[in-house]
């Protein structure tokens, strides 16, 4: 008897990957930089003056694993399940009252909607207000991350220099009368990059230019609590009242990694900015938002943010006394009052790209200021983070660097 042999099976064709077809905003999106250049920052050996990190040292975790362990225990399941969009609203009110006490100005709970991180916010703003082709008056450096946020709405940009005292505001209105900007974006005290903080006589005329032409001010201020020297000047939000958006974030005076940061914004404009959140998530982490609640009860927030103040004012000094010792005179630098951020110029024909290259065989670590302007301008800048850096780590590292640019002509 003779057995059938069975036929073998058809083995499939193989997969042949074809590229999806991205929209062209999600295609043409850059990686960060700042990302990027972490992954060198990682390198052992390597001193990193690049990311914007807060000090690591000084992370509060036994405050936050009290606090953890009583949201725990007095609610348990309420915290761990789904909440608001507009989020926890003890919170809101903390926000709220905290914005309202700095800035002179009457806020609620209705007036502040919680974000994961400020990032969040900037994306919640660009939904909002930008269409392909509008423009974004900002400073000339801005912040890199608004600009990743806005531009993935088609954004374009209007950029204005900036000298010491922050955004040239009487310089903006031919650029208006053409571009016709439906935002006017800016990070007005300690700037990041720059360090730099806007006086209030800039403050008060860009609240003018606002009112002038119905354009909405966009107040970043992640770092207007880190204040080392100086003295306070009133937020563009105290002067604009409700008119002006700010923005606002406890990953520098508490935790990045908890990711809450809220808008303090209008009430009519708050129900636009919760129907957009809705579309990116239902609700910012709502566990994270009852530790920070719990975490700044009783004063909690105000002694933590006074050690910052201590520590990063050290830091701070360290960075530019090593500054004034080991970087050659055709060097220059920023010296802000607060913040995380120095901001150096080297001579117009450097290029911080390219010297990067160096300063990483020389094992310390920065980012080129090219990015920070929209306008492809700042290629002999470069931003340096003192913040997340030990005062030995600091004074050795600027030391590096110094041996870096004391090769330019």
């Amino acid at each position: 008897m003779m057995i059938e042999e069975k036929p073998a099976l058809a083995r499939p064709a193989p997969f042949k990957f074809e590229p999806h077809h991205f929209a062209p905003a999600a295609y043409n999106l850059e990686s960060s930089i700042i990302r990027d250049i972490l992954k060198f920052s990682n390198q052992p050996g390597v001193i990193s003056f690049a990311g914007g990190l807060p000090g690591p040292d000084l992370f509060p975790v036994e405050e936050i694993r009290e606090a953890a362990d009583r949201v725990l225990t007095h609610y348990g399941t309420k915290a761990l399940q789904y909440g608001l969009s507009m989020g926890y609203s003890p919170l809101r009110e903390f926000i709220a009252e905290r914005v309202a006490m700095r800035g002179g100005v009457q806020l609620s709970a209705d007036n502040i909607l919680v974000t994961s991180g400020s990032q969040q916010a900037l994306d919640v703003v660009g939904r909002a207000f930008l269409e392909p082709g509008n423009y974004v008056l900002c400073c000339r450096p801005t912040y890199l991350g608004a600009l990743q946020a806005f531009s993935f709405y088609g954004a374009r940009y209007a950029p204005i220099e900036m000298d010491n005292d922050g955004m040239m505001v009487e310089k903006v209105d031919p650029v208006i009368r053409e571009l016709h900007p439906r935002l006017m974006y800016v990070v007005p005290n300690f700037q990041n990059p720059s360090g730099i903080t806007m006086s209030e006589k800039r403050r008060q005329l860009l609240v003018q230019k606002s009112q002038q032409y119905g354009i909405p001010i966009i107040d970043d201020n992640p770092y207007g609590e880190l204040r080392y020297s100086g003295t306070d000047v009133p937020s563009i939000k105290s002067i604009g009242g409700q008119a002006v958006i700010q923005l606002g974030t406890f990953s520098k005076i508490i935790s990045p990694g908890l990711r809450i940061g809220w808008i303090a914004a209008s009430r009519q404009t708050m129900g636009v900015f919760e129907r957009v959140k809705q579309c990116t998530d239902l609700h910012t982490n709502e566990f994270a938002q009852y530790v920070i609640y719990e975490f700044v009860q009783n004063g909690a927030l105000d002694r933590h943010i006074e050690r910052l103040k201590v520590a990063y004012h050290e830091r701070r000094d360290a960075m530019l006394r090593a500054m004034s010792e080991f970087f050659p005179d055709t060097v220059t630098w920023t010296k802000p009052d607060g913040g995380l951020f120095l901001w150096v110029r080297l001579p117009e024909h450097a290029d911080a790209t390219q010297l990067f290259n160096s300063a990483i065989e020389e094992k310390v670590a920065y980012v080129p200021g090219k990015p920070f302007h929209p306008d492809g301008s700042g290629g002999n800048t470069l931003r340096l983070n003192f913040s997340n850096a030990s005062l030995e780590n600091i004074h050795e590292g600027i030391k590096r660097l110094g041996r870096v640019f004391s090769t330019l002509a």
